[in-house]
């Protein structure tokens, strides 16, 4: 359980960090394109995207990660 908290943690770090870049990256472009920082409701939508996409990604190797840090333990765990 904490393995999994660990990694939940890393991963929505990681997840976080990203979207903001993704969505500052964006807001760039449009103000270099319009000339204005509007945010519109499409980067809205492809940063929550992009935020869950890395997170489940992020969090699916973090746990693995997690597991090969302590292997007695997942032994434990597998033959419990």
């Amino acid at each position: 359980m904490k393995q999994n908290l660990k990694a939940c943690g890393q991963a929505l770090v990681t997840a976080i960090i990203n979207a903001l870049l993704a969505l500052a990256l964006m807001l760039l472009l449009e103000f270099a394109i319009s000339g204005s920082f509007q945010i519109a409701e499409a980067y809205v939508w492809a940063v929550a995207v992009i935020g869950l996409v890395i997170f489940f990604a992020q969090f699916w190797r973090q746990r693995h990660l997690c597991r090969d840090d302590n292997p007695d333990q997942y032994e434990n765990e597998r033959t419990t």
